[in-house]
């Protein structure tokens, strides 16, 4: 069962997935006709799972669950996967490439290879204030309170 994102509590399991492109709206608008329907089914071993869909940025899909209503298993997360690989081929974008990190410089989200990162640091286009997206964050709280921090914060600050 889908419900308003913001509505979903602290605790939500979340799984952030970041686009190879920026999205536009056209994107966004079949994002949400291939989510809604899949999220107001998705089920656990028969159970409804409360569960909601946003897009950030224009760049980051990010599907949350409410694991006290009930909890995902392997098999609906491997469902939602299957959903977001859907996706990809509806869109020609990737949300599974782990090569890529994304910064936010000014207004502007700024993806990067990894292999750029000393060089990008060298020159200082990203700094140990720059924010880093950590799309690796378990829950809403931390998405809240950790998404978005200083690279001096991250594995990157090694670099520095």
């Amino acid at each position: 069962m889908i419900v308003p994102f913001d509505d979903m509590p602290d605790s939500a399991r979340v799984w952030i997935y970041q686009a190879s492109k920026e999205l536009d709206t056209q994107d966004i608008d079949l994002i949400q006709q291939a989510a809604e329907p899949f999220l107001n089914s998705w089920a656990a071993h028969g159970a409804a799972l409360k569960s909601a869909f946003k897009v950030l940025h224009n760049k980051f899909l990010i599907i949350t669950v409410d694991e006290s209503f009930n909890q995902a298993s392997g098999c609906s997360i491997d469902a939602s996967v299957g959903l977001v690989k859907k996706l990809e081929q509806t869109l020609h974008t990737t949300f599974f490439d782990r090569t890529k990190v994304c910064f936010m410089v000014g207004d502007e989200i700024f993806e990067s290879p990894l292999t750029e990162l000393k060089s990008l640091i060298q020159q200082g286009k990203i700094t140990k204030n720059t924010l880093t997206f950590n799309n690796l964050v378990p829950n809403i709280k931390e998405m809240k309170e950790g998404w978005m921090v200083p690279a001096q914060d991250t594995w990157i600050n090694r670099y520095f």
